[in-house]
This record gives C-alpha cells, sequence and structure tokens, in this order.
C-alpha cells in the first residue's frame, strides 16, 4: 500500500497518472470526494471490481454506485429522463447520488435485479483529474469495512484497510456528510437519504 498525499486545490499530473495507472492494472484506491473518501475500482476491470466485493462482501446484494466525470457520461451508462435531466443538470457536479435505470453498457457484475444504478459527479477536483485521465467511471463505495465507521480521516482508513488496497490518496480530513440520494426511476423522483445536498427546491 503507497500513501499519495495530494493537494486538493493542485492536484499533480504525476501523482494522478499514478493512481490511473493502478486502476488500470487492478488495483483498489482510496480517494476523497466532496462527502467523505470512497474506495474505488475502474468500473470496467473486472478483477479490480471483484477486490471491492472481497472487501465489503455484503455489497454483493446491493447495488454499487459509481463516479462519472460529467452528465455527458452517464447518460451512456444511464437513461436519463428530461426531468432528471434538467435537475441534474442544474445540481452537478456536486453531493449527490441519483438512481437511474442502467444502460446495456453497465457491466453485469455490477448490475442489480432491479437493473438500475447509482451514479455520482462528485464536486472534487481530484476525483474529476482521475476520471479526466482514466476515461472510465469508478466504482465507489464508502472507505469502510466490516461495518465500522472510519469516516474522513485517511489516517484512520489507512489503518484499518490500508493491507487490503494499492494506494490511499490523503487529501486531509474531510467533513463526513453523506450524499443526498434521489430515485429517478419512477413516474416522479424520490428522495431516499437527504445528505449533505439539498434538493428541496427541485422535488
Amino acid at each position: 500500500m503507497q500513501t499519495l498525499r495530494i493537494d486538493p486545490r493542485y492536484p499533480q499530473k504525476r501523482q494522478i497518472h499514478q493512481v490511473v495507472e493502478s486502476l488500470r492494472a487492478s488495483g483498489v484506491i482510496v480517494y476523497p470526494t466532496d462527502t467523505t473518501y470512497g474506495l474505488g475500482a475502474d468500473l470496467l476491470n473486472k478483477k479490480g471490481v471483484d477486490r471491492i466485493y472481497m472487501l465489503k462482501p455484503h455489497k454483493k446484494k446491493k447495488s454499487l454506485s459509481f463516479i462519472c466525470s460529467d452528465l455527458k457520461e452517464v447518460s451512456r451508462y444511464a437513461r436519463v429522463p428530461d426531468e432528471a435531466y434538467r435537475i441534474m443538470r442544474r445540481l452537478l457536479p456536486g453531493p449527490f447520488t441519483f438512481i437511474l435505470e442502467a444502460t446495456s453498457e453497465v457491466p453485469k457484475l455490477v448490475m442489480t435485479k432491479r437493473k438500475t444504478v447509482g451514479i455520482r459527479v462528485p464536486d472534487n477536483l481530484i476525483c474529476q483529474e482521475i476520471l479526466r485521465e482514466l476515461g472510465n467511471p469508478i466504482i465507489s463505495t464508502s472507505a469502510t469495512t466490516q461495518g465500522r465507521e472510519y469516516k474522513d480521516d485517511p489516517d484512520e482508513i489507512r489503518a484499518n484497510i490500508g493491507h487490503a488496497v494499492d494506494i490511499v490518496i490523503d487529501a486531509g480530513i474531510l467533513p463526513f456528510e453523506p450524499s443526498t440520494i434521489v430515485d429517478f426511476t419512477g413516474d416522479e423522483p424520490v428522495l431516499v437519504r437527504q445528505g449533505r445536498g439539498d434538493v428541496s427546491m427541485y422535488l
């Protein structure tokens, strides 16, 4: 396991390249978002995704969300109704997870029986730079294991699950706040979880 201390305001290209090379080699990383630290792998790398499930076996019964670089990439992996698009365009990037119908581009390994996906576009420069160079979404789940909260401190994360990941990106302590979840798969949008993001004026 390697720790990379990356400045969240000015991430260095060399460090971003190192993270991307690890993801392409089936690596698992801990990375910052605009809510908390996530545990991630390249969505299109089966070995990397399998490693996430080994760390979090209970997630096999639930859907794993993933992060995209922008709305254009979201529309490749999910069907975005017109109303959802209008709302998402105003809110993204931001601390939101949107549940949408999956397209055939989503690997079956991460597909739920409902054939839905949870997608995020975090307002975090490190995330954006990684996604831009990788060219694929990143699987995203909280950097916790065995039901214990390691929250937003990279030192605690490294101490507890560092042995099972390839890179821990240390961007400092983050304010631990989950994302707001909105389900767009029904006739009307449904607020599933109220988190950091405010959607009250849109729903």
